[in-house]
C-alpha cells in the first residue's frame, strides 16, 4: 500500500472511529511505527487529525476528504472526457503556449491535443507531463517542487518561483469545488498557491470542471470568478450558476 492509500485508509478510520492509535495501525497494516507517525503528521498538517500520545484524534475540521488520483480518474469519466473536447476548441494557434494544471479532466484535455498542433506548454503535474512527453509538437517545460501524492502535482515555492517567470496564453485550470461566494476551492493550502500562481501566468483563463462541483466548497480559495475568463462544464450546470457567472463576465461553455 503507498503512502496517499495509507493516509486516505487512515482518514477515513478516523471519520468513523474518532481516534487512531499508533501500535494497533503499525499492526494491521504491516508497517512500522514510525511510517505511522508520519501519515498522522499529514493528516494532521491537512486539518483532518489532532496528534496525541500514542495517536490521533479527529478535528472534523473537513467535511469532505480530498479523493485520491486513482478514485477521481475513474469518476464521471465520459463527462470529464465531453468537456475536454470541448476545452480543446480554446487551445491557442499554432505555436501559443498553454499552463496544465493538475486534474483528470485536464489529462482528457492532453488526449485532444492534435499531434501537429505547435505548442508551448508549462505543466507541475507530472501524469500530464507524462502524456504531453508522447505529443511531438509540444514543448513541455515542467515546474518542479514537492510532489503531493494526492494530486502528484508538484507544489511550494519553487514551483510558484519558476511560474512567475512565465506568461503563456491559456491556463487550463481544474477545481474540486465552486461557488459565486467562495469561488474556484481546494482542500490543501500549497496546491491552492500553485493554483493561484497558475492563474496569474495567463492572459485568458479556462476553468474545466462538471457541474457537481457547484455543490461543494473547500476550505481554500484560489480563484474568484472575476480571475476567469471561460468555464466549459457540462449540461447539468443550473441557469442560476450559468447567470452567476456571466454576471463577472465568464463565457460558459456547455459540452
Amino acid at each position: 500500500m503507498y503512502a496517499p492509500e495509507r493516509q486516505q485508509l487512515l482518514a477515513e478510520r478516523l471519520q468513523v472511529d474518532g481516534r487512531l492509535v499508533v501500535v494497533d495501525l503499525a499492526r494491521e497494516l504491516d508497517v512500522s511505527s514510525e511510517t505511522i507517525r508520519r501519515d498522522l503528521a499529514a493528516l494532521e498538517r491537512d486539518g483532518l487529525a489532532k496528534r496525541v500520545h500514542g495517536g490521533a484524534v479527529s478535528t472534523r475540521a473537513l467535511r469532505i476528504l480530498e479523493p485520491g488520483l486513482t478514485q477521481r480518474t475513474s469518476t464521471n469519466t465520459d463527462l470529464k472526457a465531453r468537456i475536454a473536447r470541448a476545452a480543446a476548441d480554446l487551445l491557442p494557434p499554432e505555436g501559443g503556449s498553454i499552463a496544465l494544471d493538475a486534474g483528470t479532466t485536464i489529462s482528457h484535455l492532453v488526449d485532444e491535443i492534435p499531434l501537429d498542433h505547435p505548442l508551448t506548454a508549462i505543466t507541475h503535474a507530472i501524469p500530464i507531463a507524462a502524456k504531453l512527453t508522447a505529443i511531438p509538437s509540444v514543448n513541455l517545460h515542467i515546474l518542479g517542487g514537492r510532489v503531493r501524492g494526492v494530486t502528484a502535482a508538484a507544489v511550494g515555492q519553487s514551483m510558484i518561483d519558476a511560474v512567475n517567470e512565465m506568461h503563456v496564453d491559456v491556463c487550463f485550470l481544474a477545481t474540486n469545488a465552486a461557488g459565486p461566494e467562495s469561488g474556484l476551492s481546494t482542500p490543501d493550502g500549497e496546491e491552492a498557491a500553485a493554483k493561484r500562481a497558475l492563474v496569474r501566468c495567463a492572459t485568458t483563463v479556462v476553468a474545466v470542471f462538471d457541474s457537481s462541483k457547484l455543490a461543494e466548497r473547500h476550505v481554500f480559495t484560489f480563484a474568484t470568478y472575476d480571475d476567469l475568463d471561460i468555464v466549459v462544464t457540462d449540461d447539468g450546470i443550473s441557469a442560476e450558476d450559468i447567470a452567476a457567472l456571466e454576471a463577472h463576465h465568464v463565457k460558459v461553455v456547455i459540452a
